[in-house]
């Protein structure tokens, strides 16, 4: 009988540890080309707590329309551009158009190195390290975990066959008296200071030009 109470009591012990033997959230290795596309697209949108953040879906919202931002770079070049007016770069692989410019480039912080791998400057992995840590320190799933295993997700399912969820910018064909050709073509920090310029045209809040944070822009239509 004593036997059978301490294993009793042992397993009481040891079961919450081993049912959280899993972290709830993990993201790919960053050298691997779903891992560091998941890591653009979380660095570019809030978590709780930090500036920008407005909910869930608008973090899951924002890292969405920023991956329609570098496909459409790709994809969807309008009539009268052509890429390397939108990209600054013509290429056909994602990866190019997130490094391109280097470490300050197009996506800040994103680059290749000297041997031509993906890299990133400190500050990304280890904001994905406090995010993770946060994310896996309770004893039950939370939204920091949901945000980064959308990332994740967001990133392989990509990889893997595309975009499965719509371009909220698709058929934009006017903002105010200005035709525009609808998609977002690029995106900023939603301050009034910052802007690409150009033909870049800014998406108004009344059209949901901003999210996460961010600013998003489509393109005159030529």
């Amino acid at each position: 009988m004593k036997f059978r109470i301490h294993t009793i009591l042992l397993a009481v012990m040891i079961g919450p540890l081993l049912s959280h033997a899993q972290p709830f959230a993990e993201l790919e290795p960053p050298t691997s080309q779903s891992g560091y596309l998941a890591r653009l697209l979380i660095n570019e949108a809030p978590f709780p707590g930090e500036k920008g953040y407005v909910s869930e879906e608008n973090t899951r919202a924002t890292m969405l329309q920023i991956l329609w931002v570098l496909h459409g770079r790709i994809h969807y070049i309008p009539d009268g551009y052509r890429q390397e007016h939108i990209a600054s770069i013509k290429t056909s692989d994602i990866f190019d158009i997130i490094t391109a410019g280097g470490e300050k480039g197009q996506c800040d912080g994103f680059y290749r190195d000297a041997k031509g791998n993906l890299a990133a400057v400190p500050r990304v992995e280890e904001r994905i390290q406090y995010l993770s840590n946060i994310a896996n320190s309770g004893g039950k799933p939370g939204k920091f975990a949901g945000l980064l295993n959308y990332g994740q997700g967001l990133a392989k399912a990509y990889l893997k066959g595309g975009i499965q969820e719509a371009d909220r910018f698709a058929s934009l064909h006017r903002v105010g008296s200005t035709p525009v050709t609808g998609r977002a073509y690029s995106w900023m920090t939603d301050r009034d200071c910052y802007s690409p310029g150009g033909n870049f045209v800014k998406i108004p809040n009344n059209l949901d030009g901003s999210l996460g944070g961010n600013r998003f822009f489509t393109l005159k239509d030529l």
